[in-house]
């Protein structure tokens, strides 16, 4: 393997604002539908209207961006592996900035699923190179703090968006330019694709990539089948459960706010995103205390519990709505803080982006299917948003058993996980 001299503290520090950037604009594309979704499907469907079907349009816009986010990670992850980190992060903000603004043009519901699914493209892209980027630029000692920095990204461009809209409110007459400003960031694509340091150990790493199997293929080999299942599995329960479970809260709120309270949706999502931001920075920290897999298992009992109540014993426009929202975002999101630990750690670096990326995004394969599923649900309860999310709840629930099928990755460091074994 070729020698490279590590980056300068100044170069560290472009990768990290760069990354972090580049995920809270993920973020705002993430949490964009769920309080702009009723009012898009207002406008555009006109008369023919109604709640349940604005429900089942919430799904099908939140499946085709999570279709895009699993397709999109997998191959901009595997690009990562054999281009270089910066240049596949570049190229996957100029994605969904461009596709994000083109919404603010569409004429019908198709053409904005169109949209939301290439969006997710770039989404997907993001995540596997961003973090592999940083988590090889940074030391071991830090990686448990800039893990949980990197996905508290993601709940910030979340929080700003919610912040964004409560001054703005979205309506049925006034929703096409936060799509427009959703283009904003091709900006900081550039830059990326421009300046922006590569991994030195991505570097490095090169000449035995060439000699080696592709990414992709070698992911299912026999020394690391087991990583590839186990990462799949773990990354998919906590992203299912929160958009087939906990995003409901917020057209839920839309509902029953209605026009009269115009800015409860966005003050929805803004409390439910200050929890999240809080709890992707501590489920890193937390994992690396106690251990990935004690971590695991309470985060998914804890998660369980508090959607349930969330969806049971309160509901918009009551008193103690929004602080239940606030604790269900910090604890259904500690599994993101985990993940951004926890897998770079699965992988050695030659196929650490694409292998982040297919565990990460094969979770949003499943995720879309579980929309659908839920939007199904939806329809056949009759728009019952309690009932949904009370049921949907106990995805959750099955991380209790499966983390105990993970390797132990708490004393490995990426160093050691260069040899390609678990």
């Amino acid at each position: 393997m070729s020698e490279f001299l590590p980056l300068s503290p100044r170069a560290r520090v472009a990768v990290l604002v760069a990354a972090f950037l580049g995920l809270v604009f993920d973020g705002v594309e993430l949490g964009l539908m769920p309080v702009a979704s009723l009012s898009v499907s207002k406008s555009l469907l006109g008369a023919a209207f109604t709640p349940t079907l604005g429900g089942e349009w919430f799904a099908r816009f939140t499946a085709a961006l999570m279709l895009g986010a699993a397709i999109g990670g997998i191959f901009l992850g595997d690009l990562g592996d054999r281009i270089g980190r910066t240049r596949a992060m570049g190229a996957s903000i100029l994605v969904y900035s461009c596709f994000a603004a083109l919404g603010a043009w569409v004429k019908t519901q198709e053409q904005m699923l169109v949209l939301r699914f290439l969006v997710g493209l770039g989404v997907g892209g993001l995540w596997p190179n961003g973090i592999a980027l940083v988590s090889e630029c940074w030391s071991n000692a830090s990686r448990p703090i800039v893990s949980g920095a990197m996905m508290a990204g993601l709940n910030v461009g979340i929080l700003l968006l919610s912040q964004l809209v409560r001054l703005w409110p979205i309506t049925p007459n006034s929703w096409h330019w936060i799509f427009g400003l959703s283009g904003a960031p091709a900006l900081l694509g550039l830059i990326v694709l421009t300046t922006l340091p590569e991994s030195p150990a991505w570097l490095a790493a090169q000449g035995v990539a060439k000699e080696a199997a592709a990414p992709l293929r070698e992911l299912f080999s026999s020394s690391m089948i087991r990583a590839t299942v186990v990462g799949i599995i773990l990354s998919s329960i906590p992203m299912i459960g929160a958009w087939a479970a906990s995003k409901w809260m917020i057209p839920w709120a839309d509902k029953i706010a209605g026009e009269a309270h115009a800015g409860y949706k966005a003050a929805t999502q803004g409390w439910w995103a200050l929890g999240a931001t809080l709890g992707s920075v501590i489920g890193s920290q937390l994992a690396s205390w106690v251990g990935r897999r004690t971590s695991y298992f309470l985060y998914s009992i804890g998660a369980t519990i508090m959607t349930i109540v969330m969806f049971r014993f309160t509901g918009p426009l009551q008193p103690g709505f929004h602080a239940v929202v606030f604790v269900q975002g910090v604890v259904a999101t500690l599994f993101f803080g985990w993940l951004a630990l926890f897998l770079p750690e699965l992988y050695p670096t030659r196929v650490r982006a694409t292998g982040s990326g297919l565990a990460y995004n094969s979770g949003r394969f499943a995720t879309a299917i579980g929309v659908l599923a839920a939007g199904m649900l939806f329809g056949a309860l009759g728009g019952d948003y309690p009932r949904v999310g009370t049921t949907c709840a106990f995805i959750y629930a099955l991380g209790v058993i499966v983390i105990w099928w993970a390797p132990d990755t708490t004393r490995r460091n990426l160093e050691r996980s260069d040899d390609g074994h678990l």
